[in-house]
């Protein structure tokens, strides 16, 4: 048993930015002489997260109007109220979701559905610079 661990750097505008990383994970697998296991993809931060969609424009505008109505961006947040900061509703959509997303591979593939991409979606209320961990756990 063997444990990689590389890197994913993202420019993200927040808002609910969608961004498909499916061929940023698998390229960081691919790297890896690893050839079946697991990978583990982890946002380090509060206001992001990750999961796995079918990555079509109606799809992600469905998701994003979904956050709306669980978590609205103009309601009111007792962390808006003790930070000033107006993103209490972002650390509520990401706790939601979650901030890792693992993934089984086999022959250095990963085990996604025909229509199953890995997506980050940045939560914050402004663009972020963002670094993803991916272990890659396997043998």
């Amino acid at each position: 048993m063997s444990v990689v661990t590389k890197t994913i750097k993202l420019k993200s505008k927040g808002e609910s930015d969608i961004i498909d990383i499916t061929d940023k994970v698998d390229s960081c697998l691919k790297e890896s002489s690893l050839k079946k296991g697991i990978a583990t993809i982890f946002v380090s931060g509060s206001t992001g997260a990750l999961t796995t969609i079918e990555y079509e424009p109606g799809l992600i505008e469905d998701i994003k109007e979904a956050f709306e109505i669980i978590a609205p961006r103009k309601g009111e947040y007792h962390h808006n109220i003790r930070w000033q900061d107006g993103n209490g509703f972002s650390h509520v959509r990401a706790a939601l979701l979650g901030p890792s997303l693992t993934v089984p591979f086999s022959d250095k593939n990963l085990l996604l559905g025909t229509w199953q991409q890995i997506v980050f979606i940045d939560f914050d209320n402004r663009s972020r610079s963002r670094e993803l961990v991916v272990q890659i756990i396997g043998e």
